[in-house]
């Protein structure tokens, strides 16, 4: 069963006044935004437009997958606390909204996260983009849209914004209104192309729905990550288990934060499991940090042990260990020079705590933070792929891949080799 996230917002130029929503609709396990819903609708107020921006986000992610998990996240303290069941909806405007959204998905698909609202920018930038349409008479246009681009940008500025409608609504039902936004006025063509940029890039990135059956039940889904920079990364240096066990550099850590607010801004990982090994350990403390979790350690997620080549280059091994380096090239079986761990071996130990922490976290995201061969050979054994694809993948520091494992022991690779989080 697949997982969406219906990010959504509404807002309005006047409580009541000129009004529009934004929501999208993103892939839980990658984070790929799948679907963009605008619309200005006249004057109505702050809460009207929050709830018709849920209304569509649940549309859109019906439309996408009726059998779809759904976890709604808003900045509208209202609207999430009444949609989950915690506050009563007394305002007349707001009951038949509320209960046409309850009707849309099963409430068993469904839950609810209240979120600050510089965590909402990409909606908040959509609705902003529906009343600057509104005001010019025009309807909003995806192919126009620069939002996207713009809440990427944004969540790379530091930002203190006070949501003064999520403490008002707590008192009243109808949210303060915020002061009026600069029209952003038509998008440049540079900005409507590099908007088509993106949108293209998408639509080869989405996921499609697969081969899964809606009985088949949420799969265990692990979003794997490389760990960030250590000072023999740059210098491509064995660095295994049997080494010094090197820390992160200072780019490693840079690295560590950007995944951390990434993974933040996706809202869906549930549980952090990392190798035993410093840089691993080190990585997953700065994310689990970022997400309010903490981090387990599991011995099978550690790099392989490379024996006497730890600390040396590929061109250093060639030079001091040609027959044992070519013999590893070509056979699985092969160990390192000073009796290191093949590559059979590595997936033997991979496999098995790939069984093990599937039975552990069925239905649930969670984070893996390891290291280039364990990782390669997760995707490796997902793919049913030989022993050589190992040699054909490349897998950057920081990086982010997941796999989803379903009940019937079929396995769907999402993601590889992700860096977009960390390019400002």
């Amino acid at each position: 069963m697949r997982e969406f996230i219906v990010e959504a917002d509404g807002g309005s130029r006047g409580n009541p006044g000129p009004a529009g929503y934004g929501a999208v609709v993103v892939d839980a396990a990658t984070g790929q935004t799948l679907a963009e819903a605008a619309e200005y609708i006249g004057i109505a107020t702050n809460n009207v437009a929050e709830y018709r921006g849920l209304l569509a986000g649940l549309r859109a992610a019906r439309e996408l997958d009726p059998t779809a998990t759904v976890h709604v996240r808003m900045d509208s303290k209202l609207v999430i606390e009444q949609m989950s069941g915690r506050w009563k909806i007394k305002h007349p405007d707001m009951k038949p909204l509320a209960f046409e959204a309850a009707r849309i998905l099963p409430a068993t698909q469904v839950t609810y996260e209240w979120i600050p609202r510089e965590q909402n920018k990409h909606a908040d930038r959509l609705a902003n983009e529906a009343m600057d349409a509104g005001k010019r008479g025009e309807q909003w246009s995806a192919a126009a849209s620069t939002a996207e681009l713009e809440a990427a940008d944004a969540r790379t500025a530091p930002a203190a914004v006070t949501d003064a409608a999520a403490a008002a609504a707590v008192t009243e039902e109808i949210a303060v209104t915020a002061a009026e936004p600069e029209p952003s006025g038509p998008p440049t063509d540079a900005a409507a192309k590099a908007a088509a940029d993106v949108r293209a890039a998408r639509t080869v990135a989405t996921p499609s729905s697969g081969w899964a059956p809606a009985d088949m039940g949420a799969p265990a889904t692990f979003v794997l990550l490389r760990h960030g920079e250590t000072p023999l990364t740059p210098q491509k240096r064995f660095s295994g288990s049997g080494g010094t066990d090197p820390s992160l550099s200072d780019i490693g850590r840079e690295q560590a934060e950007r995944v951390g607010a990434a993974l933040a801004r996706r809202g869906t990982i549930q549980a952090i499991v990392a190798s035993p090994l410093a840089r691993t350990r080190e990585t997953a403390g700065i994310v689990a940090a970022r997400l309010g979790l903490d981090v387990t350690v599991d011995d099978g997620l550690r790099e392989t042990d490379f024996g006497a080549w730890e600390g040396l280059t590929f061109g250093e091994v060639r030079e001091r260990y040609p027959d044992d380096l070519t013999a590893w090239l070509a056979d699985p079986e092969a160990r390192p020079t000073g009796d290191g761990e093949s590559f059979a071996a590595t997936a033997t130990r991979i496999a098995a705590t790939r069984d093990k922490l599937i039975a552990a976290y069925t239905g649930r995201t969670v984070l893996l933070v390891s290291h280039v061969t364990p990782i390669k050979t997760f995707v490796r054994l997902a793919l049913g792929a030989p022993p050589e694809s190992l040699f054909r993948m490349e897998l950057s520091a920081a990086s982010l891949s997941a796999v989803a494992y379903y009940a019937d022991g079929n396995a769907s690779v999402r993601l590889f080799n992700d860096t977009s989080h960390l390019r400002a």
